[in-house]
């Protein structure tokens, strides 16, 4: 059974900084990509980065310059280090595994999802 545990969440002012983690544990294509999706209330969810098990990284423009994904494979866990935070990135975010398709930003292409973790940033 495939596990994906985020932390890291919480409540900070605009400009301020979080760092998430997603802990992966049991049996999956570790050779793949694990993404950070975010979805606030009403919209869709949509993809804030991705990170493949060989380094590779992709970032949605939203975020480019301010978030920064990493990975430490020994302890099967993937860091989203969040700085500069806007108010525009409240929501809950989730971590993601196992991808098969064509763009990392496409939730449905992802077998694994961990239970999410709220970020709020205030004005």
């Amino acid at each position: 059974q495939v596990q994906l545990v985020e932390s890291g969440g919480g409540s900070v002012q605009a400009g301020g900084s979080l760092r998430l983690s997603c802990a992966a544990s049991g049996n999956y294509y570790r050779r793949n990509f694990i993404a950070w999706f975010r979805q606030a209330p009403g919209k869709e969810r949509e993809g804030v980065a991705a990170i493949h098990s060989y380094g590779t990284t992709f970032y949605a423009d939203s975020v480019k310059g301010r978030f920064t994904i990493s990975q430490d494979n020994a302890k099967n866990t993937v860091y989203l280090q969040m700085n500069s935070l806007k108010p525009e990135d409240t929501a809950m975010y989730y971590c993601a595994a196992e991808y098969s398709g064509v763009s990392w930003r496409n939730p449905d292409a992802y077998k694994h999802w961990g239970q999410g973790t709220q970020v709020t940033v205030s004005p």
